[in-house]
């Protein structure tokens, strides 16, 4: 996998037991996000979405990290092997992750002015259950995947953690398997993701692979078959019969 350095912000890739120990940002897909493109030709500060990158490596150095992975720039997508391989190995990524920090964009700081009146904490607290972030498609195994998981607002100030935030993201998700959704039924794990969005048709399905623990290659253009191939995997390893009730 390739690793940006939290102090230069240089690429480097790594492989097998030589990864460091590194920090993993999930958020949702915005304006001018920063691309591996843009990155390695140096104009990547200027845009838009360097301030979440820069906000994640920030969080990584006071964790102790001298590594960070933030798929918009991490991954060269104009590469179909390497995007392939990214799309079955994130799961993974996310789960080794020493941290994942959940940036939730839409989600306002404490001390953000309203109407002349200073916002109230627990006005944030329902900024943080309505936001865009609950409605990926992505984000689902972002959430289940890593067993730390931080999340921050805007300014990137402190949240809580999956643990301490773990009775709200249940009532949010409608999932009680926050820390072992693997002892969950596939048609639990399929109503998880039942009402979340995707940009392209077929990542409803790519997006599930590793919740899922099954690999195959990505066929952008495919369509609603992807879905169906995702079905077939499950019931090549699983003897789980509530796939069909789903």
């Amino acid at each position: 996998m390739r690793l940006i350095n939290v102090n230069t912000f240089k690429l480097k890739e790594f492989f097998g037991a030589d990864t460091p120990h590194y920090a993993i940002l999930s958020h949702r897909w915005e304006k001018e996000e920063v691309t591996f493109q843009d990155l390695m030709s140096g104009r990547g500060k200027t845009m838009l979405g360097w301030k979440k990158i820069e906000g994640c490596c920030q969080m990584a150095s006071r964790d102790q990290l001298e590594w960070a992975w933030v798929d918009s720039c991490c991954i060269d997508k104009t590469s179909s092997a390497e995007l392939s391989e990214a799309i079955n190995s994130m799961f993974r990524w996310y789960r080794d992750a020493e941290v994942c920090y959940a940036y939730l964009s839409d989600v306002s700081g404490p001390l953000e002015w309203t109407f002349g009146v200073n916002m109230h904490p627990r006005m944030k607290m329902q900024d943080f259950r309505s936001s865009k972030w609950f409605t990926r498609g992505w984000t689902l195994q972002e959430l289940l995947a890593p067993d730390e998981l931080k999340f921050f607002d805007k300014d990137w100030e402190e949240m809580g953690t999956k643990e301490s935030l773990g009775e709200t993201l249940s009532q949010v998700t409608g999932i009680k398997y926050l820390f072992n959704f693997e002892d969950a039924s596939v048609a639990q794990k399929m109503s998880w993701a039942a009402d979340r969005v995707t940009t392209r048709l077929e990542d409803q399905a790519y997006c599930l692979l590793g919740i899922f623990g099954v690999n195959m290659p990505p066929l952008y253009g495919e369509g609603p078959g992807a879905f169906l191939r995702l079905q077939l995997e499950i019931m090549r390893i699983s003897s789980d019969e509530s796939l069909f009730a789903w």
